[in-house]
């Protein structure tokens, strides 16, 4: 069976605390290789697949912003998390800059971090579905060409798509029977998430279900708040 354990670099030169940390992220799931500097820190990274990397900025031999810069040249897709004792407004952003998703100062909370962790990973998995290569869909009785851009009901005439269309049916499709978060469809498909654009986004779902009426055992609900899920019931 596929081990789906995530792995963690973590990246802290406080022995002590990063021993208590490594242990609390275990004891959550998590696998956890510890590194006491950055430059052991970079050495393990590349002898290991990581999910996801912990660095504390003020470390010896190579700092965390010079670690992060290494591994983004390596990967632009780990996740990269700061930990810092300063609060200076300049570091936090020079960690955006080279490519940070998050920043924590110390001390923190551990479920704080926990929570981030999750939510970091949760992005990176739903941003990989979205990214999938798969083009053809069955939808109840309709059939979906993304590439085409054709969805066809039955025997009849295919509709073309628009581009805009396709990509949110496409989407739907992906998360068929599950949430389809509305921040993934806006900044997938419109690269923007604001008022207009979801409002924009709605016109274009009205259009979706228009196209589905037809199917009575297809339908598109909005998740207040959250997002949508193309439900598709079996046939009795």
């Amino acid at each position: 069976m596929e081990d789906t354990t995530k792995r963690i670099l973590l990246a802290e030169d406080d022995f002590n605390f990063g021993s208590v940390l490594k242990d609390f992220l275990s004891l959550n799931g998590f696998e956890v290789i510890l590194a006491k500097n950055g430059l052991e820190g970079f050495e393990k990274f590349k002898r290991n697949d990581v999910d996801l990397c912990i660095l504390d900025v003020m470390m010896p031999y190579k700092d965390g912003f010079t670690l992060a810069k290494e591994i983004r040249e390596k990967s632009t897709e780990i996740p990269i998390i700061f930990l810092t004792a300063k609060t200076m407004k300049e570091d936090v952003l020079k960690g955006y800059k080279v490519g940070a998703d998050d920043y924590l100062n110390k001390p923190f909370d551990s479920d704080v971090l926990l929570m981030k962790i999750k939510a970091i990973m949760q992005r990176k998995s739903t941003d990989s579905l979205a990214d999938s290569k798969k083009f053809e869909f069955s939808i109840g009785d309709f059939k979906l060409n993304s590439k085409l851009r054709f969805l066809v009901y039955k025997d009849q005439d295919p509709i073309k798509l628009s581009p805009k269309e396709n990509e949110l049916l496409r989407l739907l499709a992906i998360y068929e029977n599950d949430l389809m978060p509305r921040e993934l469809a806006l900044t997938k498909i419109w690269r923007d998430d604001n008022y207009f654009t979801s409002r924009s986004m709605d016109v274009y779902i009205a259009k979706i279900r228009k196209y589905l009426k037809p199917d009575p055992k297809v339908e598109i609900l909005n998740i207040h708040g959250e997002g949508f899920r193309l439900v598709v019931s079996q046939q009795s």
